[in-house]
């Protein structure tokens, strides 16, 4: 029984529930990347390029045997230069939130603190220098 309580201490804590909906949002955040880079991104590419399509853009190793009943061996240029592409989105779109989240932290740390209330000691010292300064 003390390691089910132990358990569910250990993933009600706030670090575990963040990083499991960091793990979900990553993943949703992944195929959008990839729609971009696959639907908006290589096109232009591979128009400028001549019409390539990347993603179809191959090595051929040793072509494919009929009679041996052997596939073709490529090496699929293509489907890395995607991925690198997509990576470098992913890398480039984490960056701006991580730098967008720091320059919020730092305009809170800027923002002085109020000062703190004065205590009754310096109030009553306070009460005491304005008679003196009324008498003088």
């Amino acid at each position: 029984m003390a390691i089910i309580k132990e358990f569910k201490e250990f993933a009600m804590r706030g670090n575990v529930v963040d990083l499991a909906v960091g793990v979900i949002i990553g993943a949703a955040f992944g195929k959008i990347v990839t729609s971009l880079v696959t639907d908006i991104v290589m096109p232009p590419i591979g128009l400028l390029t001549g019409g390539i399509d990347f993603k179809d853009l191959k090595i051929h190793l040793k072509a494919a045997d009929a009679v041996a009943k052997t596939p073709a061996v490529d090496i699929n240029i293509g489907n890395f230069i995607n991925i690198v592409i997509e990576f470098l989105i992913v890398a480039f779109s984490i960056f701006i939130i991580v730098k967008g989240i720091n320059a919020l932290k730092k305009k809170e740390e800027a923002a002085p603190a109020a000062p703190p209330e004065p205590t009754k000691e310096e109030l009553l010292l306070t009460e005491i220098r304005d008679l003196l300064a009324k008498k003088a």
